[in-house]
Formats: structure tokens, sequence, C-alpha cells
């Protein structure tokens, strides 16, 4: 008897219009995140988001500072500064994870100190940092949509060159690929995909959304196609779950995604020794 009542509250709560927009926006940035993250961690990028949702807390910063809506302000902010990151990565001669430590470490800091003169800061640092997917606007879910579409395309119209480009790059030059276009536009689509999702899993949560569904999908693929498919697929479902589990437990939406996720990769890791 308690079982169904608790069942019958969390479907009346997903019966409410803020939970459905919560659901789609979680639906639509795990879609965003698996097909993307799936190439992400082959890439070795897997740093890189850490470093983007770290300092993006310094463009929604500055969206306050200036009296402007944060969310508008962040999305130019993580292109530019993944535009940034690229060719400082490119033109210097530092260890990557090394030169990532420094941007986004020197980013938080000079956030925190702006965020401590705006009056907006007070009281909002927890969504800040974890995210509030009940606060996920009809706006969102549009930008969201038009951004699922955008790598939807560039990934199915370019598979076998970014399969190629994350395969090995030397033959991907040799046969006249554009590696330089194709990494720029990768990394800006990258970068709009873990802005988005700042919002609903926050600063500090984001490049886990990108990054764990993909590792997942990863021990339990030996296609190609199937494991950005599989990818994709992970990171919808667990955000399904994570706003179930949410919702029933009374507990942070976004935590509980990120937890989901992993619940999901140690059974695939189980799933995955299993079959060897």
């Amino acid at each position: 008897m308690f079982l169904q009542t608790e069942v019958t509250h969390v479907i009346e709560l997903f019966q409410l219009p803020f939970m459905q927009r919560a659901l789609t926006g979680g639906i639509l940035t795990g879609l965003m995140g698996g097909i993307l993250g799936s190439f992400t961690i082959l890439r070795q990028l897997s740093f890189f988001c850490d470093a983007l949702g770290h300092s993006a807390l310094l463009g929604i910063s500055i969206g306050f500072l200036l009296g402007l809506n944060p969310s508008l302000v962040l999305l130019p902010f993580a292109v530019v500064f993944a535009l940034v990151v690229s060719y400082l990565l490119e033109h210097t001669r530092l260890w990557t994870d090394a030169l990532l430590n420094i941007i986004y470490s020197s980013s938080l800091a000079i956030a925190i100190i702006i965020l401590s003169f705006v009056g907006q800061y007070k009281g909002g640092l927890n969504n800040l940092l974890f995210g509030d997917i009940l606060a996920v606007q009809e706006v969102d879910l549009g930008l969201s949509s038009l951004l699922l579409i955008a790598c939807m395309m560039f990934i199915g119209l370019t598979l076998r060159t970014q399969m190629l480009l994350t395969v090995d790059e030397s033959l991907a030059i040799s046969r006249g690929v554009s590696v330089s276009t194709h990494r720029q536009v990768f990394i800006v689509l990258l970068s709009l995909v873990v802005a988005i999702s700042i919002k609903a899993i926050g600063v500090l949560l984001v490049s886990a959304f990108v990054v764990i569904p993909a590792c997942a999908a990863r021990l339990l693929s030996r296609k190609f196609t199937n494991y950005v498919l599989l990818s994709a697929g992970l990171g919808a479902l667990s955000a399904v779950l994570g706003m179930a589990i949410s919702a029933w437990f009374n507990l942070p939406s976004g935590p509980s995604i990120v937890a989901t996720q992993l619940a999901i990769f140690l059974t695939a890791m189980v799933l995955s020794s299993r079959a060897k």
C-alpha cells in the first residue's frame, strides 16, 4: 500500500508542467551529452569538459555583474572560452592538464571574487554549483532542441570523418581532411552542450554528465556506431531515472542524475567483465 501511494505521488508530480519541462530538458541534454561524450572520451577531452564547466561560473558571474540573463551570457562565453583554450593548447609548450588546471582554477577564483560583489549571488550558490533542473523554462528547451539537432546533423553528416579523426588523426590528415576545422566545430558544439547543461546539472557535475554515459557505453559496445547510439541512450535514460529517483526520495535532481549515471556505469563494468 505504501509503495503504491509513493508511485502514485511520483506520477502526479510528473503531471505538473515544471516537472514535464525538467524531464524533457534532462532527456535533451542527456542525448546531447551522450552523442558528443562518445567522441570526447576517445579524444581525451574529458578534462577539457571539467575545465569548461568550472570556468563557466566566470561567465555566469559576468552576467550577474552586467545585470544580464546569465544564460544568455554563458553561451557566447563558453564558445569564446573553448576557442581560446583550443588555441592555447595548440600554441604553447605546456602540458594539456597543467594548462587546463591553470585556466579553470584562475577562472573559478575570479568568478568567486566577482560574485562576492553581486547581490544575486547570496543564497544561489548551490543552484550554480549543483544545478536546478526544475528551473528549466520553455526557452531553455527550445535552445536545447536546436542544439541537439545541430549535434545530430554534424555527427550524422560527418560520422566517418569523425571516426577517422578519433581513431587516427595522421591518416585523416593524409586523406586531406581539414582537421583544424572539424576540431573547432566539435569544440564549439561541446562547449555549447556543456554551457546549456549547467542550469540543470550545475558547474561541478556537468563534466560527469558528458563523460560517464560515454564510458559506460564504451564498456558495452564493440561497433563505433552502436557505441555512439548507446551513449546517447544511456545519457537520456539516466536523466529519466535520476529525475524519478529525485522525485521519489525528494533529493536534489542534478546529483541524483549523476548518481544514476554512476550506477549505470558500475552495471556496465559488471556486464562487460562477465562477457569476457
